[in-house]
């Protein structure tokens, strides 16, 4: 197994404990939740650069990769929803489109055809990660100066959170429209 393929490995094997770290019975178990995310997700830039630069591109690394990205970020979005720090509708069209794109690409590889991750799948895919790491910071932050003279701070990084969150909705509706537009020809009900 090649190194980019450990590094997809190693991100899904980040999962529990990221999960767990929501557990934790410290004040700041968010910021160390926030830091396994992050780690996370270098490892995905990390795998996809090495497997590029080096041609160690595998048939294991395009299914797992994207699949390891979509359970990291879904566990995220869940576990944030479940702290109604995210709003559960948000949460629920970004899991659909994920359903609904990765069909797509399963259909699409039946019929021979790679489906590549677009500039918008791309763009989608870094607001989602800053949309969650924004969120992870400011309601904590928040709760840390609510009732001193900083908790206007708190209250601008909250809503600033919140506007990250409905950013990453909207480019997620629109990848996924880019994807079924670009590939109408593999959805037809014929």
């Amino acid at each position: 197994m090649n190194l980019p393929n450990k590094l997809t490995l190693l991100r899904i094997a980040l999962i529990p404990i990221f999960v767990l770290c929501f557990y934790l019975p410290f004040d700041f178990s968010m910021y160390i939740a926030c830091g396994v995310f992050i780690a996370a997700y270098i490892t995905d830039a990390a795998d996809g650069h090495i497997a590029r630069k080096y041609g160690l591109i595998t048939d294991f690394g395009k299914l797992m990769d994207p699949i390891a990205d979509k359970l990291l970020s879904s566990a995220a979005f869940i576990m944030l929803t479940a702290l109604g720090y995210i709003h559960p509708v948000a949460v629920i069209v970004v899991l659909s489109r994920e359903f609904l794109i990765s069909g797509l690409r399963l259909v699409c590889a039946d019929k021979g055809v790679v489906v590549a991750a677009s500039n918008w799948g791309k763009l989608k895919t870094v607001s989602q990660v800053v949309c969650i790491v924004a969120v992870m910071v400011a309601y904590p932050t928040a709760g840390y100066l609510a009732g001193t003279e900083l908790a206007v701070i708190g209250d601008v990084l909250k809503i600033t959170a919140e506007v990250l969150v409905w950013i990453s909705v909207a480019l997620a509706l629109i990848s996924g429209i880019d994807y079924i537009y670009k590939n109408r020809a593999f959805v037809s009900t014929k």
